[in-house]
């Protein structure tokens, strides 16, 4: 297969990243690095990199960004960061990816667990997880040509717990191999529309 993985340099997707360059052709994106690379919040940079990568059998999102800070300090240019970066970059992403999809091919975004169990200062990054859980499973609805669209919702990962682990108090990390194996779950099985929650 061939893969491209937008955020395939991070702490999740380089170790997705390097599971499926075991068996496929895997092409990275990444806003600084990688094989090519692309700003999601411009949907003209998507499309160019689509142009410079391609067909490929499935496209997986492992980026976007969002505001992380109290409510009360949440100015409506702080919402539109995520608004901009991580719900619409991913669903620029579906929007103009379909097109370089080949028959049967999947689409993966990503999100996490705030979505259904958010902590303080997540009120935008909860928001935009939400919006993207609720858009895929409408667009897959209207999906051709056989393609599938799902999300990936994580727990904090064992890899990320020292950076995040003062913001989710309580929260039992999942390991790196669950994580991938939710990745693996939505490229290589039948799923669509799904939310692929991995919280445990």
């Amino acid at each position: 297969m061939k893969i491209l993985i937008i955020g395939g340099k991070g702490t999740i997707g380089k170790k997705v990243t390097d599971h499926f360059i075991k068996e496929n052709e895997v092409i990275v994106a990444a806003r600084n690095s990688g094989d090519v690379t692309v700003n999601i919040e411009d949907s003209k940079a998507i499309e160019k990199m689509f142009r410079e990568v391609g067909k490929v059998d499935a496209i997986i999102c492992i980026a976007g960004e969002a505001k992380w800070a109290s409510f009360n300090e949440l100015s409506e240019e702080d919402y539109y960061i995520g608004i901009r970066s991580k719900l619409m970059g991913q669903v620029n992403l579906v929007r103009i990816g379909q097109g370089f999809l080949k028959p049967g091919g999947s689409i993966t975004l990503s999100t996490g667990v705030l979505a259904d169990d958010p902590v303080v200062r997540t009120a935008s990054a909860a928001m935009v997880n939400g919006g993207i859980h609720s858009f895929a499973q409408a667009a897959a609805l209207e999906l051709e040509h056989g393609h599938r669209l799902n999300v990936v919702s994580l727990e904090l990962v064992v890899d990320a717990y020292e950076k995040y682990k003062d913001y989710f108090q309580g929260h039992n990390p999942i390991s790196m191999e669950k994580a991938i194996n939710a990745y693996v779950r939505s490229v290589m099985g039948k799923r669509n529309g799904e939310i692929i929650r991995v919280y445990t």
